[in-house]
């Protein structure tokens, strides 16, 4: 497994962070979640008019690594512009929990990308949702 570098990992999210779309918001984020096999796959925020239909830069990270046909994660960076670096919603905290359970977690914030701050996915959700039913329920009658 390559060692992970948060430093370069926050560099791969500040170039995807380029490529948000959140006229919105103007929030840009972006995130690059580096495979254990040592490829990073970067993704950004995009919004929708419809609120509720945006997705986070972790989520679409996940998404594209996940239906690329990666499945082992090592580390996540997130940047944008904000104090400490963005933390991700509880929505990003399931999924990587559910998916990357042992990845670490860097945030940064865009401005001051060489100060860094480390998160294990297990601290940041406790007691996440992970059971998967091993077989399919039974049908109502």
């Amino acid at each position: 497994m390559p060692k992970i570098d948060p430093h370069a990992l926050i560099t791969a999210a500040l170039r995807a962070r380029k490529n948000a779309f959140a006229p919105y918001s103007n929030f840009q984020v972006g995130a690059a979640l580096l495979t254990k096999s040592g490829h990073t796959v970067g993704g950004a925020n995009v919004e929708s008019a419809s609120y509720g239909l945006t997705c986070c830069a972790e989520r679409v990270a996940l998404f594209k690594a996940l239906t690329d046909g990666h499945r082992d994660f090592t580390a996540i960076a997130i940047v944008a512009r904000a104090p400490g670096g963005p933390m991700p919603c509880g929505a990003c905290r399931q999924l990587l929990a559910e998916f990357a359970p042992r990845a670490t977690v860097f945030v940064a914030d865009a401005a001051r990308p060489r100060t860094i701050r480390r998160f294990d996915i297990a601290k940041l959700l406790p007691g996440a949702f992970l059971r998967v039913p091993s077989k399919p329920a039974a049908r109502a009658k």
